[in-house]
């Protein structure tokens, strides 16, 4: 049987070992921290389970990407609450969006503007956010390197919604000046922080494809399982083990040499053959660690990328059931002015464990986690002092901006810490602490995007800085399209 070794057990590497094991290979999961999860993880403190990273999976709904994976794995107990969507809080309204994407059109125009142009507006967003969901689902292959690549597209959409392909070169800010619509303020800020969440980028670099998904993501399905991810992570571990899947937990994979047929991975906890590798770590860190033709080849892919990371400052929060029991909503988006940038508090997402969690937090508890983006910049070179008073005000700033929701959120938590940058940095590995993937623009995504098939055979990439991008569902569409090639490979 022949021997895969995946390296990152976030969720790309453990999707695709997960779909590689079920398809008959012999996989070991090699992962530095002490459990699975990668920024996709979480941690326990006091009884309550807190998401790291997403605190959400997308379109884990009936034949949605997430529902694929768990079919092909044969897994089918998904212990998941479908959210009916979120709320928005802009400085001078809310919006609701909801899952129903009746309620949500009409939401939209009530909330947003009812105008001619607003119309027209989401009416190309809602044809490019079907067209191109639909596609993701069916097997859409980006970067297309090959003459296969071209045809398994061309089939995944119908020839009438050819035409959209010239929509491949536009931002969204790019189409709201073409309707007269970008300086609608309360529009395109929203849309600025949706876009900030899913693409990591603004408005104006953020390409018009990419960002129609990511502000749809609502409508393809928003699932937060019993216990968040360390839920997810539980069952899923359990299940990739059951069907003969292997663990290494605590094993930092240091260098990694030879070729197909045999590898050899040097760990911190010995060394380890396999016949192919598939890493899911960042380009930056596989380069480090590959051998050095691996390396050669990404070098120009990391140069490009290295000045797109960002970064994410989180609070967590074990609080009663009293301070967020008072809101329909558990998951909500803040944005506080309208002229400020975005990042460092002045937009967040909060998201709450539902009422009867017991797995996220104890009973009459809560489990609560705040985030926003932030830039790694702000968190190089300082001393001790410096740090802990910067984290300090940065998670009270956070708190205090939260109770425009919840008035009297954190008063009375037993848990309260604050998460960095260092401390993704220390907890991931990830360079400086960088998390999410790359900010996308045009010049880096789809068809230039970091293939998962660099040209050395046996050797794979998959994960956040890889196509499709960041993101849960793009992890999981970028292990279908590796454990595909694998599988094809052997045949």
């Amino acid at each position: 049987m022949e021997q895969i070794a995946v390296i990152g057990g976030g969720m790309a590497g453990m999707a695709t070992a997960a779909r590689l094991q079920a398809l008959g290979f012999a996989t070991t999961v090699f992962e530095a921290h002490s459990h699975v999860g990668g920024c996709a993880g979480y941690f326990r403190r006091q009884g309550f389970a807190f998401d790291v990273g997403a605190t959400t999976l997308v379109d884990f709904g009936a034949g949605g990407v997430g529902a694929q994976l768990l079919t092909a794995i044969g897994m089918e107990s998904f212990d998941g609450e479908r959210l009916p969507g979120y709320v928005a809080h802009l400085p001078d309204r809310t919006v609701t969006l909801h899952r129903d994407s009746t309620q949500w059109a009409a939401e939209r125009l009530a909330a947003l503007g009812d105008t001619p142009a607003h119309r027209v507006f989401w009416a190309l967003l809602d044809r490019l956010a079907d067209v191109f969901w639909r596609a993701s689902r069916d097997g859409v292959m980006l970067p297309m390197r090959t003459a296969a690549d071209l045809l398994r597209n061309l089939r995944a959409y119908p020839v009438g919604d050819w035409e959209l392909a010239r929509y491949l070169t536009w931002t969204m800010g790019g189409v709201l000046r073409h309707f007269g619509l970008r300086d609608d303020k309360p529009l395109a800020s929203l849309l600025a922080m949706l876009i900030e969440d899913t693409v990591h980028a603004t408005l104006d670099e953020a390409p018009l494809i990419n960002a129609a998904l990511g502000v749809t993501i609502r409508g393809a399905g928003l699932t937060r399982h019993q216990g968040g991810m360390w839920g997810f992570w539980k069952r899923f571990a359990a299940h990739y083990q059951a069907i003969g899947g292997t663990i290494m937990p605590a094993c930092r994979v240091e260098r990694v040499t030879g070729r197909r047929g045999a590898f050899t991975l040097e760990t911190t906890r010995g060394t380890f053959t396999a016949d192919q590798v598939v890493s899911a770590l960042p380009i930056d860190l596989t380069a480090r660690i590959a051998p050095s033709i691996i390396a050669d080849r990404l070098t120009a892919y990391v140069r490009r990328d290295a000045p797109r990371m960002g970064g994410a400052i989180v609070v967590f929060l074990g609080v009663p059931e009293s301070e967020v029991a008072d809101h329909g909503f558990t998951h909500h988006q803040l944005l506080h002015d309208y002229d400020a940038p975005l990042g460092m508090g002045n937009n967040m997402f909060i998201s709450v464990s539902a009422p009867d969690d017991r797995e996220s937090a104890p009973h009459g508890w809560r489990a609560v986690m705040i985030s926003t983006h932030c830039a790694l910049d702000d968190w190089d070179d300082l001393t001790p002092d410096a740090y802990d008073s910067r984290r300090r005000a940065a998670g009270e700033r956070l708190i205090a901006c939260a109770r425009r929701v919840y008035p009297s959120l954190g008063k009375n938590a037993r848990v309260c810490e604050v998460g960095t940058p260092r401390t993704y940095a220390r907890f991931t590995g990830r360079t400086r602490g960088a998390v999410g993937g790359v900010r996308q623009t045009r010049w880096n995504t789809n068809q230039f995007a970091v293939p998962h098939d660099i040209g050395v055979s046996g050797f794979w990439l998959v994960g956040d800085t890889t196509a499709p991008g960041l993101g849960t569902v793009a992890c999981v569409l970028g292990s279908r399209d590796v454990a595909g090639r694998i599988l094809k490979q052997k045949r």
